[in-house]
């Protein structure tokens, strides 16, 4: 029996030393005064344990600001042990003799630490003297969707920990824009150097009426200038201060105002155009590729707020937009909106091409009346291009028909001439070397071959050029050809679209194949002499 009482002992033993205390708690002090924090630190070495301390017998006489949690290894009589701290800071929210009640980790409970809580000094300044917030707009009345700058700046004359804190703005019936990082700097204030952080943010309200905008809190702990010892833990106290509420008038939009216009409430605005090459300093051809950029730059207003610029429209002028690209700067006054837009324009007459004046409607909030900017018309002088084939001059009708005779006059005489030629040709039939041997350049079999090799590769530069060339061997421009069979109008327009815009890598030529081997027989071109009875139709679709 006593052999067992000994084995009982030894278990019971075993299981009260298991049962130790495993979540050990320490302060960095035990004497504060009232105002500063202090940092209570919870450490287990129990790995079988999850989750987190339970914190709610601290509210009673505390206000946990933080909590961090540290995973740790170390090594102690060549054994391993994994540990894991909780680190709290603690606001004490009374004065006196303060106890930290036992906490509870699953099974496992710290122990409690007794604290004094001294009155602050009144010889020592008050702190929240020494930091202050002071908040400004740059203005008390603006226009609905107008921007209000909005200035917070917060002096303090003793250091602060890098562990301030601002709460954020947010307000109802307005966007809210931050204008750039805060910036710090020093101000003298009745010969007190203090530290400023300011940060500044652009209102927008979307409602026209009263806007409250309510106290920012700043939070932040207050370096104590008393003497500390060196590698001691930092001592400071914690500090919490707030703006006062301001309220912004928001002006409706004024009756006379067009309805038609979108509303561009702003301190000034300008509009501004590059031409690449300049028409001004060039000629331009039909077939040429005009890239035209459009800025419009609002003060007092956010890029997403511009509305698309009107479209460049003109007769005999095809246009190839980009997306737009928009952009925010950031001034002393606030924001700058900017809106680019750039337009492939591409002339397929020639003459004198007609560009309307572009015109922007905004209400100049600085002077307070409505106000127009805009870019003046201006024309484009288009002349033909002999490498490409244009369609008829701009002019009116009888201009039209005037020109139509000379084309009537020489198909006559290709009709006559070539009747020529095959009169000629039965009686020279027996004589096909010498005919051959008079083409010098490549036949049309060879041309249409090098067509449809450039179509299939859905090459648009490479289709373009053999186009021109299978062409120049046609009884027909390709203006005329495209004007009596309108599919090849509307393949040859998507090729063009290609060739004078970023989407030609896109582009397929089975259309363009199609139409050119669709094209009715009078229009199809003529075997020389010598190959019309071996040349075969256009390729089958």
């Amino acid at each position: 029996m006593s052999r067992l009482g000994v084995l009982i002992f030894t278990l019971l033993w075993a299981l009260a030393a298991q049962a130790e205390l495993t979540l050990k708690a320490s302060v960095d002090r035990t004497r504060l005064e009232a105002g500063e924090t202090l940092e209570l630190t919870l450490e287990s070495q129990d790995v079988t344990q999850f989750g987190k301390p339970d914190l709610h017998a601290l509210d009673a006489d505390f206000e946990v600001r933080g909590t961090r949690q540290l995973n740790s290894l170390h090594s102690l009589d060549g054994e391993t042990r994994a540990s894991t701290r909780w680190i709290i800071t603690l606001l004490p929210r009374r004065s006196g003799s303060l106890r930290i009640p036992e906490l509870q980790l699953g099974q496992s409970h710290s122990q409690a630490i007794d604290l004094q809580v001294q009155q602050a000094d009144s010889q020592r300044p008050d702190v929240a003297s020494q930091v202050f917030v002071e908040t400004t707009l740059d203005s008390n009345e603006v226009y609905v969707q107008a921007q209000a700058v909005l200035t917070l700046r917060i002096y303090h004359s003793v250091a602060l920990y890098d562990d301030s804190s601002l709460s954020p703005l947010q307000l109802d019936n307005a966007k809210v824009d931050p204008l750039g990082e805060s910036r710090t700097y020093e101000k003298d204030i009745n010969g007190v150097r203090h530290g400023v952080i300011e940060t500044r943010y652009a209102l927008y309200p979307q409602q026209s009426g009263e806007l409250e905008i309510p106290p920012l809190q700043f939070t932040a702990t207050a370096a104590d200038n008393g003497t500390q010892a060196a590698g001691s833990p930092r001592v400071g106290r914690q500090v919490q201060v707030s703006s006062l509420p301001l309220r912004l008038t928001v002006k409706p939009i004024p009756a006379n105002y067009p309805k038609d216009r979108p509303w561009l409430p702003a301190r000034n605005l300008t509009l501004e155009e590059h031409w690449y090459p300049d028409p001004a300093s060039q000629p331009t051809q039909i077939g040429d590729s005009l890239t035209r950029n459009v800025t419009l730059r609002a003060d007092g207003l956010s890029s997403t707020q511009l509305p698309p610029l009107p479209a460049t429209e003109a007769v005999g002028l095809r246009r190839y937009p980009d997306q737009p690209l928009l952009r925010n700067e950031i001034s002393e006054r606030g924001m700058v909106a900017n809106r680019e837009e750039r337009e492939a324009l591409v002339p397929t007459h020639s003459g004198e091409l007609a560009l309307p004046a572009l015109e922007v409607t905004w209400w100049n909030t600085l002077e307070d009346h409505l106000q127009q900017t805009s870019l003046p018309a201006r024309t484009l002088s288009v002349q033909d291009n002999p490498a490409l084939s244009a369609d008829t001059p701009v002019g009116d009708s009888s201009s039209a028909s005037r020109l139509l005779w000379p084309w009537q006059l020489a198909t006559l005489i290709l009709a006559l001439t070539t009747l020529l030629g095959f009169t000629l040709w039965w009686r020279a039939r027996s004589q096909p070397a010498v005919l051959r041997a008079a083409q010098t350049g490549p036949s049309p079999r060879t041309l249409l071959d090098d067509l449809k090799r450039a179509c299939q590769a859905n090459d648009p530069q490479a289709t373009r050029q053999a186009l021109d060339a299978w062409a120049r061997q046609q009884p027909e421009t390709l203006a005329e050809m495209a004007a009596r069979f309108v599919p090849l109008s509307d393949a040859l327009d998507g090729l063009n679209g290609a060739l004078y815009s970023e989407s030609g890598q896109y582009w397929h030529g089975d259309e363009l194949w199609r139409a050119i081997g669709d094209i009715p027989r009078a229009e199809q071109v003529l075997a020389p002499a010598g190959e019309a009875g071996s040349l075969p139709p256009l390729y089958p679709k």
